[in-house]
């Protein structure tokens, strides 16, 4: 029965897409055809989500054991098995699930500034066309409604981002020696260290250097929405123009018709007052220097 020995496990929208992008070129490395199995955060449950566009989540989560083995049928000779999956961070039953199956799997983490993550996290809604508002304090005013409807983790953008509470669990049941937590700037301003450090810490070759021209998942308010909407939905013109134009050059379009407006101060200081304590714990568990996320900053 082969199952994973290393978890990416969050956090959403801190650079986990473009890590599982690097890792996946390493030939040592394994990682599940079906990115976000969400196995581990709803095994044995049936997944009846709310919320706009929330079918999509019950389409590609797995929930029970054998699937989710199926998902490691093709491994070969590599040393590194795993899964990327960002729910696992913030749903509480994930760790004690987890253990049991894996206990001696080694897990990483990458954390953003929360008030930054919940921000992007709206505009990364925005951009698909599931969010109404298009204001981000209401749209946080509208959580605790959303939450109470039964709308999936992805809406849940203040409470994704109290990553003392969620760790927690995890330092409580795991070794230390078994997780290892970066942030989102080490993989942006340094991005060869710190995939150095997790190839050593998956004990593959960490001179392998993957290519990272390519930056996905990038939120934000389309500009031209007929454009965004050829861009990224299937049609018959995405079909024509696809073998015309390499990927990167339709992403930088893609890109460039995004627009990432500023989060209000009022909404910033609203958000930081939340996540103070949570911070200090944060920084407390993890040992780094958290203070630049007290103080605000530009997303």
């Amino acid at each position: 029965m082969t199952m994973p020995n290393f978890l990416i496990i969050g956090a959403a929208k801190a650079g986990t897409t473009a890590l599982h992008e690097y890792l996946q070129q390493h030939p040592q490395i394994y990682l599940t055809p079906t990115k976000e199995t969400n196995f581990f955060a709803f095994e044995g449950e049936v997944i009846n989500f709310q919320g706009p566009g929330d079918e999509a989540l019950k389409d590609f989560s797995i929930t029970d054991l054998s699937s989710y083995q199926a998902e490691f049928a093709g491994v070969t000779k590599e040393l590194a098995i795993g899964e990327a999956c960002p729910s696992y961070l913030y749903f509480p039953q994930t760790a004690a699930r987890i253990k049991q199956y894996i206990p001696d799997t080694r897990l990483i983490v990458i954390l953003r500034n929360p008030v930054e993550r919940a921000y992007a996290n709206f505009l990364h809604i925005v951009r698909d066309d599931r969010e109404t508002q298009r204001d981000f304090a209401l749209a946080l005013q509208d959580e605790a409604t959303r939450i109470a409807n039964n709308w999936e983790w992805f809406w849940h953008y203040i409470q994704v981002g109290f990553y003392g509470q969620q760790l927690q669990r995890y330092y409580e049941m795991f070794a230390p020696s078994q997780i290892k937590v970066y942030l989102y700037d080490d993989l942006k301003e340094n991005a060869i260290a710190t995939l150095q450090d997790i190839f050593s810490f998956l004990d593959v070759d960490k001179s392998f250097i993957p290519d990272m021209a390519l930056r996905p998942n990038k939120s934000g308010m389309p500009k031209n929405k007929l454009l965004h909407q050829i861009l990224t939905k299937p049609n018959p013109l995405k079909t024509f123009l696809k073998p015309l134009f390499p990927a990167q050059i339709r992403q930088k379009i893609q890109h460039q018709n995004l627009n990432t407006p500023q989060i209000s101060p009022e909404v910033r200081q609203q958000l930081l007052d939340l996540y103070r304590a949570d911070i200090l714990q944060c920084q407390d568990l993890i040992n780094r220097d958290l203070s630049a996320w007290l103080v605000g900053s530009t997303v």
